[in-house]
């Protein structure tokens, strides 16, 4: 049943750029390793346990433009807008910058979806292969000296806000902070963060655009090492002239049962987070963006003598069963709807975990056990015939 409304709904998925190589992989691990090899390497760690989940198209590099462009047929066509890009950026520079630089920028159909920018500017730590029984190895700190946040912020301006494929929202392009915590580390407090951010804001109004959209994501429980969130996120919205919140997974808002360890149940967690999203859509001073979760399950990133009697950080967490396309769409369509009767004055706009979080299992690019099924999910509801109604962003393809 369609959805009687004249609003529309934009959906962005978070893009996860781990499957080409890089000098950092090379010097971390060895050679030309991508989170491909643990994705191919990995194993079951208990009965049922479907493992290595294979991706559908290969274990292709996404620096490709022609690889990027199949990703971006197959995301136009069932019901994407944008892909949210998680971007790298240390104080000696950037990381895995390939999938984004050289294969969405260069592919030739880059004009059929939008892109965007999340700045994953958590702590990296030696996560890949990671034994909780060993130490957690720091690689690269997240905080930013001032100097690198003005490369960042004129990086944003020069490269990709002109990019005529970057989104915006009213016109402003969309720029996401993943760690506020790491971010305020980086300026000191929290008067220092905001002349930071207005700086970039004069930036972006000083190269034509009439404004910054800023964003920020919203988590209460981290499952990242070292990862704190802070406390007062109102107060925080009005300090630093916030224009929208959001999720990147329901696993920030205790969607994993550990009671049920090694599984937990995809449907709880869902309605974990809708007791959330009840919370979020009325209690911050800006519009928060509901989050839907296609899966769980990082035990690709656990070594293969982990052990799994029960949880350990940061690696050997519950995996999520019942997470069919079926459930996938029936979560979707109950944010939505939640999305759709917001009394806010706001845009409607859906985020998704993930197209491509490979080593945390969370995909809808097509996988062996699914095929397309949760693109194809996505598409009966946001696609030009879907259940609820689609955004006009998207661009038809063309024949040839």
């Amino acid at each position: 049943m369609k959805i009687s409304t004249p609003r529309n709904i934009s959906v962005a998925a978070y893009y996860y750029p781990c499957t080409h190589p890089h000098p950092r992989w090379d010097k971390a691990k060895y050679p030309g390793f991508t989170e491909w090899d643990l994705v191919r390497s990995a194993r079951p760690r208990f009965p049922g346990h479907l493992q290595p989940n294979a991706p559908l198209w290969g274990y292709e590099d996404e620096s490709d433009p022609l690889v990027m462009a199949r990703k971006i047929d197959a995301a136009a066509d069932h019901g994407l807008d944008a892909f949210i890009f998680d971007w790298y950026y240390y104080n000696d520079g950037p990381y895995l910058e390939g999938a984004l630089d050289r294969g969405f920028l260069q592919a030739a159909n880059n004009d059929r979806i939008q892109f965007a920018i999340m700045w994953a500017n958590h702590d990296w730590y030696d996560i890949q292969g990671y034994n909780p029984a060993d130490p957690c190895k720091l690689l690269y700190p997240g905080a930013v000296n001032e100097a690198t946040w003005e490369k960042i912020t004129d990086r944003m301006v020069e490269t990709y806000f002109a990019h005529p494929s970057y989104w915006k929202i009213e016109g402003k392009p969309y720029f996401s902070i993943y760690d506020m915590s790491v971010f305020l580390d980086s300026f000191g407090s929290v008067e220092r963060a905001r002349l930071g951010l207005d700086r970039f804001r004069e930036k972006v109004a000083a190269s034509g655009h009439p404004g910054l959209h800023l964003n920020a994501i919203l988590w209460g429980e981290p499952n990242l090492p070292g990862s704190r969130t802070p406390t007062d996120w109102p107060r925080l919205c009005r300090d630093l002239a916030l224009d929208s919140l959001t999720g990147y997974t329901w696993v920030h808002h205790g969607a994993l049962n550990e009671d049920t360890f090694p599984t937990s149940v995809y449907n709880w967690g869902r309605d974990r987070y809708l007791a959330f999203l009840d919370h979020a859509m009325t209690c911050y001073p800006v519009p928060y963006f509901p989050n839907t979760t296609v899966h769980w399950d990082n035990s690709p990133r656990a070594h293969a003598d982990a052990c799994w009697d029960k949880p350990a950080a940061h690696v050997v967490n519950p995996v999520m069963t019942g997470n069919t396309p079926a459930a996938f769409k029936e979560a979707t369509r109950l944010i939505a709807n939640r999305l759709i009767a917001t009394k806010k004055p706001q845009p409607h706009i859906l985020t998704v975990n993930a197209w491509n979080e490979w080593p945390e299992g969370s995909c809808l690019e097509p996988g062996e056990k699914f095929g397309l099924g949760y693109l194809e999910a996505l598409r009966e509801l946001f696609g030009p015939t879907g259940e609820i109604i689609a955004s006009p962003l998207r661009t038809p393809a063309v024949a040839v």
